[in-house]
């Protein structure tokens, strides 16, 4: 920041005790009209002046620069003297950051704690302010670290490591202190929970507060920090957010993300972030038994995270450099449960075997005398389908149930999170008969996931599962539209004697009618008698 010389004017004569105020006024107003690009003036009386002019009457931790005129020491024929006085913040100051925010000219009031009627407000008018602050905190990496103000009372009183930092048996005595390995942005945030009780997460920064927090003992912020990870978490940063869930050691957090990571596996190893787990995590990922997901997928994605992992360690990612970074995780791949198509096409060719192991495959597809093999021979088990029937009889009648591109929607709420499969639906009370069928999923009307295509009616009335594409969360103790429109044979089945609460394991479903059902269907019957799910995974 480029200092400028600012001249002042200020025609009322105050007293001595004022002198203090000024300099720090003259340091607000400084950046303001550097903003604005415009001068200010200001003139004091000589006594007035020699205080502002006297070091020991300015905070020291004032980032201002100044030079009393020469005309200071000479007699004046009038009361006013006018100066010139330079100020050169600091690039580091607090005051004005962006990143954190400041306390708006709250404290450029000489008599500012009267507009205050609470300690939270006082308190937070000190958040990120320079007047009284006797510590500094130099945040973020060497170079190019952010000075930020802080008052030791306050953060010894929200924090025991403060405390110990400031006032134990080891207290630290220096002026500066600096922080590397924290992110300015997050530093600033549990600065401003300890000032302020305020928590202001951003998905870019709530991971290095969450790191903060736990650094600083404050965890209050750091149940925050968890919560707002879990109501943000889906497939894509799940892997991400499974990794730090164990270096946080954030159990609940871990769960949640293994539930995800089980039922919606493909779109999780798909992502950008499974490619920045750690090793540790990508071992207990390969090693799960429950993962709804092919091989060949999984080895696919096990590959992409090779190939990031050889650029992160300096490393040319042939073949070779590959298979060295995945170590011991490469026999967690079930290569041999993968289809012989997919093992010719895929991991035959990859690289990543020795010819020995690629031959010994292959001989175990082939060979009645299979040899032993350095990878699991037995596919993963995968999650347990579960279906909620929400009717005790079917029924049908010649007059109904018919399909006129109308829509058959039920309302439905759990009360643990569940992953959404598909639908089970009647088919034909006419004979065998083909349907095109579109189901969807609705939460307040967004649509979640929708899905077009086909199934074979017998002519019984049993029900047909119609899937989604990929699993889909739904969250406890919210409602949910399920939908369908069917397109075939007119006459159907149809459910009766339907209830409005149906448990399963131990998930409790609760039903209700649907504004967009159009074709008569309700709680009480009609179409969509089941719910196809994976319940909470017990695996973790």
């Amino acid at each position: 920041m480029i200092g400028l010389d600012i001249q002042f004017t200020i025609r009322k004569p105050g007293a001595l005790h004022r002198a203090c105020w000024m300099a720090n006024a003259i340091y607000s107003l400084k950046m303001k009209l550097l903003f604005n690009g415009n001068e200010a003036r200001m003139a004091l009386t000589a006594r007035e002046f020699q205080g502002l002019g006297n070091l020991q009457t300015i905070p020291a931790n004032l980032p201002l620069q100044y030079s009393p005129p020469p005309s200071l020491v000479s007699p004046l024929p009038s009361p006013i003297l006018k100066c010139s006085v330079s100020c050169s913040p600091s690039p580091a100051s607090g005051s004005g950051s962006s990143t954190g925010g400041t306390s708006p000219g709250s404290t450029s009031d000489p008599n500012w704690q009267s507009n205050h009627a609470s300690v939270r407000e006082r308190n937070a008018a000190m958040f990120n302010n320079e007047l009284m602050s006797d510590v500094h905190f130099l945040v973020g990496p060497k170079g190019s670290a952010q000075k930020i103000p802080a008052h030791k009372y306050v953060l010894a009183t929200g924090s025991s490591v403060f405390y110990a930092m400031f006032y134990g048996g080891l207290a630290e005595n220096d002026a500066e202190i600096e922080i590397p390995d924290v992110e300015p942005a997050a530093f600033l945030t549990l600065l401003r929970f300890l000032y302020c009780d305020d928590i202001n997460l951003e998905a870019d920064t709530v991971l290095s507060t969450l790191y903060v927090a736990k650094k600083y003992l404050v965890p209050h912020l750091a149940r925050a920090c968890v919560a707002y990870l879990e109501t943000s978490l889906t497939a894509k940063n799940a892997c991400v957010l499974l990794s730090q869930s164990r270096l946080f050691e954030e159990p609940d957090l871990m769960q949640r993300c293994w539930e995800v990571i089980d039922a919606q596996a493909e779109l999780a190893f798909a992502s950008e972030g499974f490619a920045d787990i750690d090793y540790r995590t990508l071992e207990s990922i390969l090693s799960r038994e429950t993962l709804m997901i092919k091989e060949f997928a999984l080895f696919q994605a096990a590959l992409n995270w090779s190939t990031a992992e050889c650029i992160r360690q300096d490393l040319e990612p042939t073949a070779e450099n590959k298979r060295r970074v995945l170590g011991n995780a490469m026999h967690l791949i079930r290569i041999p449960t993968m289809t012989l198509e997919e093992y010719a096409n895929g991991a035959a060719q990859s690289g990543l075997l020795t010819l020995q192991e690629t031959k010994d495959i292959f001989l175990h597809y082939t060979a009645n005398n299979k040899p032993a093999l350095p990878f699991p021979t037995k596919p993963r088990v995968g999650l347990k389908t579960q279906v909620c029937h929400r009717f005790q009889s079917s029924a049908y009648r010649s007059n109904q149930w018919r399909y006129r591109g109308r829509c058959d929607s039920i309302q439905f709420s759990v009360d643990k999170r569940i992953f959404i499969v598909g639908f089970g639906l009647y088919g034909s009370s006419n004979g065998a008969a083909d349907y095109t069928v579109k189901i969807e999923l609705k939460r307040m009307g967004k649509v979640l996931a929708e899905n077009k295509t086909n199934f074979y009616s017998d002519g019984s009335s049993n029900t047909f599962h119609v899937y989604f594409e990929h699993p889909i969360l739904v969250e406890a103790d919210t409602y949910y539209t399920a939908s369908t429109v069917l397109d075939g044979a007119e006459l159907s089945y149809f459910g009766q004697d339907g209830v409005s609460e149906m448990t399963v394991g131990c998930i409790t479903f609760q039903f209700q009618c649907s504004s967009d059902s159009t074709n008569g269907t309700g709680v009480q019957g009609g179409q969509i008698p089941e719910l196809i799910f994976y319940g909470p995974s017990q695996d973790s």
